[in-house]
């Protein structure tokens, strides 16, 4: 996996034509479906409905025989994902009570690589760390970054790209590069994401080259973030690329103006399955995923999600993550 500036500054030129292009619409007369349109320029439809028919793979003893004893006793591998994400990552199916996305899709793939029933546990974000602190949880997929604060209580097994989206009003006008293209302006952001700390920094940057900081925003949830974006009380959404991209071509109302590394200007961004550090799981979690990359049914979870752009072809175990002060 590249960790060069080369990728990540690529992804910025991109714009609009980032990463993960998505023309999406709904057609509840077809099931529940979205079609999604990835960057090759063809289409997939994706199912939205709570009738998944999940991509699955085989068991494979020897990686199973890796897993600590007393997750293979309990025979389930316990998922904790993230109530405040959105599709394509983890979100609701159309009956609302249904969790779908491509988050679960690969947590599902490596419960049946290592022999395990998957059971999924949706929370708010600050309860995911929470319940991976207390061994209430075994593995949290929910778009988790790597970053060297959080390497120092957990383990990774990294398995995407992670590439933020900062999302507008459509027509803004806006183009966003770098911190000069934010100072001043009014940005939502989650708190206690990467996206945050990459801001944060941004602000202080700014400041520091006698520009005017960044007007930071926080919001309880997605759509009071964008009745704001719409208002004009905020001029940008800093979030997820994928789910940016998403919700653009979902509604029509907004676009993506700029896209940047998650971990910064100098290495890419990785998402990745966190565990808690020493826990036992970290190897047997980057051998399964290592082990469905190579037999490409990670390829068609990702397809299937409008995210193949967003693939690895390695799942490393804690790779250098977002620096503790981004530069």
């Amino acid at each position: 996996m590249s960790t060069s500036i080369t990728r990540r500054t690529a992804a910025a030129a991109l714009g609009l034509t980032a990463a993960l292009v998505l023309a999406a619409c709904s057609n509840p007369d077809d099931g529940g479906t979205t079609e999604v349109a990835a960057a090759s320029g063809g289409k997939t439809k994706i199912n939205i409905s709570p009738d998944q028919d999940r991509i699955t793979t085989d068991k494979v003893d020897s990686i199973a025989a890796e897993v600590p004893e007393e997750i293979r006793k309990r025979g389930t591998l316990e998922i904790v994902d993230s109530s405040g994400s959105a599709a394509p990552l983890t979100f609701y199916a159309t009956d609302n009570k249904t969790v779908i996305g491509v988050e679960p899709d690969l947590a599902s793939l490596v419960a049946d690589v290592l022999d395990l029933k998957l059971h999924i546990n949706t929370v708010s974000w600050e309860n995911i760390f929470v319940g991976l602190d207390s061994a209430k949880y075994d593995v949290g997929f929910s778009n988790i970054t790597v970053t060297e604060e959080r390497k120092e209580k957990y383990d990774f097994a990294t398995y995407r790209e992670d590439n933020l989206g900062f999302e507008a009003k459509k027509g803004s006008g806006l183009k966003v590069t770098g911190p000069e293209d934010v100072a001043g302006r009014t940005v939502a952001v989650g708190s206690g994401t990467n996206q945050e700390k990459l801001l944060i920094e941004w602000s202080k940057e700014n400041e520091k080259a006698g520009r005017k900081p960044v007007n930071i925003k926080y919001y309880q949830n997605d759509s009071d973030t964008y009745l704001a974006l719409q208002s004009g009380r905020i001029d940008l959404y800093l979030g997820p690329n994928p789910t940016a991209a998403y919700h653009a071509a979902t509604t029509g109302r907004t676009e993506v103006v700029g896209t940047y590394s998650g971990a910064g200007s100098t290495l890419q961004g990785l998402i990745a399955a966190t565990t808690k550090k020493d826990s036992g799981l970290v190897k047997p979690l980057a051998d399964a995923l290592n082990h469905v990359i190579e037999n490409g049914t990670y390829a068609k979870v990702l397809k299937r999600w409008g995210l193949s752009d967003e693939a690895v072809t390695k799942s490393e175990i804690n790779p250098p993550g977002l620096p503790k002060t981004n530069k």
